[in-house]
């Protein structure tokens, strides 16, 4: 078994245009303060991090690297979340994507595209040079609009989307393995890989790809009533990252799974800070230490009441107080007998 790191906080729901939300230096003095050890980085952020120059220079990453340790913090990961989506859109949904994307390809799917290879890419390079083993991102998806079959899916439509998605990220999986960093993906609603089974559809599709992980969020899994903590047990060898996120799903005679187009804060399922909704976080953190993860413990803070900088400071102290320190010793050590193998084999007669 081996220690959880932490806590570490993902950046992206915090960076803004205001201090001490909008530099590099200023928003991890922040994120110390807070109780973090460590932050997970939006690669797409360009107040706080330039993609470009992380793959091409380590001087560069050493130096960003070195601005967050003076204050007690560690990079944990880089995220590739948005450009990772922009791998594979469904044409439904080009216009509500075009936004994740740089000015200079909106309106053109293929272009889009081809930039989003390029910074799932440079965003694998960057976390190399910075010393990191694993990138956060999503599969994008070219079946979610038919992910509930009405009309009747005709055969072979999920297929072959699933044979276009791998086939697109077989080559970023195949250059993760050359920068010796791990993609994971999060398995979430509105991606293709939004739980094990699809998860397992794409692995299959890109021949076990050990560079192919999960993030695992159990807030997702909540919201999908899937077993979250059965999940970790069939898993768990693909488990690369982990987010603290909370979630509650309390449905009612009106509304379900899917919220009846309702706000965040009016639907069945919404996401709550860690703490305030359905994870046992007790036995997340159990399993995961059970099964040796060693990653960071990072907090995701997405809530649709508190706000967001009491969610991070009590987020800190969450994942500091659920943290299991690992033994290093039996408790029952105390009573051992001290017995050899002679003894051995003479209590049982032999």
């Amino acid at each position: 078994m081996k220690t959880i790191k932490g806590p570490g906080l993902f950046l992206a729901q915090f960076a803004g245009d205001d201090a001490p939300f909008n530099s590099w230096p200023a928003i991890t003095h922040w994120a110390a303060e807070c109780g973090y050890a460590g932050v997970q980085v939006p690669s797409w952020d360009s107040r706080l991090f330039d993609l470009e120059a992380a793959a091409r220079s380590k001087d560069y990453c050493d130096t960003f690297k070195g601005q967050a340790a003076e204050h007690g913090i560690t990079v944990t990961e880089l995220s590739t979340h948005l450009q990772g989506q922009l791998v594979a859109v469904h044409p439904a949904y080009d216009i509500a994507f075009d936004g994740f994307a740089a000015p200079s390809v909106h309106g053109n799917p293929a272009a889009r595209q081809a930039w989003a290879v390029d910074q799932v890419k440079k965003a694998l390079s960057a976390s190399a040079n910075l010393g990191l083993t694993a990138m956060a991102s999503f599969s994008g998806a070219l079946a979610w609009p038919y992910v509930y079959p009405w009309p009747q899916r005709p055969a072979g439509l999920v297929e072959a989307a699933f044979d276009e998605l791998a086939r697109r990220w077989r080559p970023l999986l195949d250059h993760a393995e050359d920068c010796g960093v791990d993609i994971c993906y999060e398995i979430h609603p509105g991606e293709d890989l939004h739980d094990g089974i699809s998860f397992e559809m794409f692995l299959e599709r890109v021949q076990g790809h050990a560079r192919a992980r999960m993030l695992y969020d159990p807030s997702h899994y909540v919201l999908q009533a899937l077993d979250y903590i059965d999940n970790i047990d069939i898993y768990h060898e693909r488990i690369g990252m982990f987010h603290v996120k909370d979630a509650e799903f309390n449905p009612t005679g009106r509304q379900g799974v899917y919220g009846g187009y309702q706000s965040w804060v009016n639907r069945a399922g919404r996401f709550r800070s860690p703490g305030d909704g359905q994870v046992d976080f007790g036995a997340v953190f159990s399993k995961l230490t059970q099964y040796g993860f060693d990653g960071w413990a990072v907090v995701e803070w997405e809530c649709c009441m508190k706000h967001p900088e009491d969610g991070a400071r009590e987020g800190a102290a969450f994942v500091r107080d659920h943290i299991i320190r690992v033994t290093e010793k039996a408790f029952d050590d105390f009573a051992g007998a001290g017995t050899d193998d002679a003894a051995n084999r003479a209590m049982l007669g032999l």
